[in-house]
């Protein structure tokens, strides 16, 4: 065999092999760069200083915040509401650091553990430690999922988000004047069957301790309504409704909750993909209820945040996500009015939680 033979059989084989590799590749490798080319741009800092209503710092207390300011100002973010505050000493220890360093740049939400309900005296202590956080410092009290999910009584039986002797915890916010942020369940396609038709199928298959049944440890439906009750059994008390309550891919559904229940307001942390691809309709959305959307994102990822912003503020079309196992699809902007996106980055915070500094934001 020459040489050249040699060397044109090794082409095919490469050739073969490289087009065999692209025909079996797995959906979780095909994440093609698309070849649309319209106009638009990465918005790397919010137009309008904002309130970061939803992020967790959970080493604040010996944290170097100084190393959070720069990057929040990069983002154009005013606050930070951290709200992984815990209770007791944790949260004193985070709100002596805050006010030594930054005393108007971030807030502080207390944190309830509510494991052990239904013992001697529970209900009364919890309340106290609450009332003492606050009058601490604390903003607001943030519930984590873990009560509807994972949380038991004394008995051992799992804590409904509705349970009346967590009544009072929610009657003492209402009278001290502070909301609570609460996320409840997660989104409904973890109770689905895994399968072609679930959105979230490479979530799930990545994460697959996500996944929920009817009866690990209740269905979607039983959990969230027992939160929607709890809203009404407590017209007095300001909830923040994390990750929109798992509507924003029903926008309808949520319009109807939102009239029936005036006390509800929702943030938009780890829903932006919901969003970014129904922009005619979540802009209608906005400008109806824009006095009760807060902004948010959860996980503090400076880096993604722009993919907020420009869901938000831009008309562009098909630009990336930044987390394909979140969505799969491309995002497009809503180019919200000024005065909205005023509201949905710092206005209606400052009316929801008390003690803000004003001063950081425009006065118009």
């Amino acid at each position: 065999m020459t040489l050249k033979n040699l060397a044109y059989l090794c082409f095919l084989f490469i050739s073969f092999s490289h087009e065999a590799f692209s025909q079996n590749m797995s959906f979780e490798e095909y994440n093609p760069v698309s070849t649309l080319k319209v106009p638009g741009k990465e918005v790397k800092s919010a137009k309008f200083p904002f309130i970061y209503v939803h992020g967790h710092q959970y080493r604040m207390p010996t944290q170097d915040l100084s190393l959070l300011i720069a990057d929040m100002d990069k983002l154009n973010m005013g606050i930070m509401v951290n709200l992984s505050g815990g209770s007791g000493e944790r949260i004193t220890g985070a709100l002596a650091n805050i006010k030594k360093n930054y005393p108007n740049r971030f807030a502080v939400f207390a944190n309830v553990d509510f494991d052990g309900v239904g013992t001697p005296g529970w209900t009364q202590k919890a309340v106290a430690q609450l009332e003492a956080d606050i009058k601490n410092g604390a903003k607001g009290l943030k519930v984590f999922k873990s009560l509807g999910l994972r949380n038991t009584d004394v008995s051992g039986k799992r804590l409904a988000v509705d349970d009346p002797r967590l009544s009072a915890i929610w009657e003492k916010c209402a009278e001290l004047g502070v909301p609570v942020l609460i996320h409840s369940a997660d989104p409904k396609p973890f109770w689905d069957e895994v399968n072609a038709n679930n959105e979230r199928w490479l979530e799930l298959k990545t994460h697959p301790r996500r996944k929920r049944s009817e009866t690990d440890p209740a269905s979607w439906e039983q959990i969230i309504g027992e939160q929607h009750r709890m809203f009404k059994k407590h017209p007095n008390t300001k909830f923040i409704n994390a990750h929109m309550g798992w509507y924003a891919n029903d926008l309808g559904t949520l319009a109807k909750l939102l009239d029936e229940i005036p006390n509800m307001y929702v943030g938009i942390g780890a829903i932006i993909a919901e969003l970014g691809r129904q922009p005619r309709n979540a802009h209608k959305f906005f400008v109806q209820y824009q006095d009760r959307i807060l902004f948010g994102k959860d996980s503090w990822k400076p880096e993604e945040f722009p993919t907020y912003f420009r869901v938000l503020e831009s008309d562009d079309e098909y630009f990336p996500y930044h987390k394909k196992y979140h969505a799969f699809w491309a995002m497009y902007g809503l180019d919200l009015p000024d005065e909205v996106l005023k509201k949905v980055y710092y206005k209606n915070a400052l009316k929801l939680i008390p003690g803000l500094d004003s001063s950081l934001f425009p006065k118009n």
